[in-house]
C-alpha cells in the first residue's frame, strides 16, 4: 500500500476535531513540527517548530511578525507535518487553517509550556517581539 491508502483520512467537525490515539501520541511527544505556510509570492515557507494540540486544535507559538504569523494573516492555509520519534519513516501530516491568533498573557504562558514540553525548562530566549499562538483547526489528518 501506498500515499493516501495508507493513510488515516479524517473529517474535520465544527468545533476542531477528535483526533485517533496514533495521532495525538505524535503530537504530544517531543517531535518537532514542520509547519509550512504561503508566501505572497505563492511559494512554500517552511519552518520547524514547537507545538500542542488542545481540544482537536494544534498549537504553535511564534515571535509576533515572523514570517508565519504574516503568511497566516494573509493565507491561513497551513499544513504540518510531524515525524513519530520511534520512527522516522512514519509521521502525521495536519492540513488546515489558522482559525484564531491569541496575544498577551496566555501566548506568554503557551510558550513556557512549550518549552517545558521540549527543554524541560521555562522559555529563555525572550526577544523584544512579543509572543503569538497560531491555532489552526485541522481539515484533514493522517498517519503514514
Amino acid at each position: 500500500m501506498q500515499g493516501l491508502e495508507k493513510a488515516k483520512l479524517l473529517s474535520a467537525e465544527r468545533q476542531g476535531m477528535t483526533l485517533e490515539k496514533d495521532v495525538r501520541e505524535i503530537l504530544n511527544s517531543r517531535s518537532f513540527g514542520f509547519l509550512a505556510t504561503v508566501n505572497p509570492d505563492g511559494s512554500p515557507h517552511v519552518t520547524p517548530v514547537w507545538l500542542d494540540e488542545k481540544n482537536g486544535f494544534i498549537r504553535v507559538n511564534t515571535a509576533v511578525g515572523r514570517v508565519k504569523e504574516r503568511n497566516t494573516r494573509r493565507d491561513p492555509r497551513v499544513c504540518l507535518s510531524i515525524p513519530d520519534p520511534s520512527n522516522p519513516y512514519r509521521y502525521v501530516f495536519v492540513r488546515g487553517r489558522v482559525v484564531e491568533w491569541v496575544t498577551g498573557e496566555e501566548a506568554d504562558r503557551h510558550i513556557d509550556e512549550l518549552a517545558i514540553k521540549y527543554t524541560g525548562e521555562k522559555f529563555r530566549w525572550w526577544g523584544s517581539s512579543p509572543r503569538v499562538i497560531l491555532v489552526v483547526k485541522p481539515e484533514r489528518v493522517g498517519v503514514f
